[in-house]
């Protein structure tokens, strides 16, 4: 690889696969997002809720049929992970009509911002899901996604919140199963520790690969990035976020166990 890579062990930074209590099915309990509510919503936005919620909202109580799921067949299926207030989340569907959009968000009032944008731009090819979006992976059926956005996820900076952190060894076997060969999972940070602990589960994945060619492969945000206000506040900051493309390969789910709490990982982070 021709990119500029920083000195330090990813290992360094805890790479082994998760052994938590929360590791495996029973993981759905453990909580991987922060609040749920803010300030009170405006009347509004409480109309929102009431009257367009339930008319885009995803039934994870039954298994996910894509072909059901929007007015029209759609040509692809993405998922987006928190999606904040939904700015992405409606640039993508506005930018592309014919693909069809899942959004996760647990945060109550992000969610009544998004079906505002929703109703404002007359978007047919968005469906919400309010809660935790290992929900929503679990109801998809195998292959159903195109692609996955994770964007600016809360780092959990702390040591012991790390189990915390959503990419984690089990999560990456549960989003291989839902997407296709070939799908993209493009996920962004702005804390470099984030990065390459990510990047550490990425790479002894034997369902994901990243392969950049250089260094502006993750410098450098994906063509048509619209930005998200968390975006603006960490350049406002002056710290540089990176945009990271992994590719779901063609490994099957039965061939790809986890490797053992003592394997090391033989890689080094890139410098962000």
């Amino acid at each position: 690889m021709n990119a500029q890579v920083n000195a330090r062990p990813i290992n360094s930074i805890d790479a082994r696969p998760e052994s938590h209590p929360g590791a495996g099915r029973s993981s759905a309990k453990g909580t991987l997002y922060g609040r749920r509510k803010g300030k009170r919503l405006t009347a509004r936005h409480e109309s929102l809720i009431a009257k367009v919620l339930p008319a885009v909202a995803v039934d994870v109580s039954q298994p996910i049929d894509r072909a059901a799921l929007f007015e029209a067949p759609v040509a692809a299926l993405w998922l987006e992970i928190g999606f904040g207030s939904g700015e992405h989340l409606a640039a993508l569907a506005r930018a592309h009509p014919a693909a069809g959009f899942i959004g996760c968000e647990a945060f109550h009032n992000g969610v009544a911002k998004a079906l505002a944008l929703i109703e404002e731009g007359g978007l047919k090819n968005v469906r919400l899901y309010e809660g935790d979006a290992r929900a929503v992976i679990e109801a998809l059926p195998d292959g159903a996604l195109d692609g996955v956005y994770l964007l600016y996820p809360d780092p959990w900076p702390k040591r012991r919140q790390r189990k915390r952190r959503f990419l984690s060894d089990e999560i990456l076997q549960r989003l291989a199963r839902v997407m296709r060969p070939g799908a993209e999972l493009r996920f962004a940070t702005d804390i470099d520790d984030n990065a390459g602990w990510t990047l550490a589960r990425i790479l002894r994945s034997r369902h994901f690969s990243w392969t950049p060619a250089t260094a502006r492969d993750w410098r450098e945000p994906w063509q048509g990035w619209s930005g998200t206000r968390y975006e603006t506040k960490a350049l406002r900051e002056q710290r540089k976020p990176a945009y990271f493309t992994f590719l779901r390969n063609d490994a099957p789910l039965q061939d790809a166990p986890l490797e053992s709490a003592s394997a090391a990982v033989p890689c080094e982070r890139p410098a962000l």
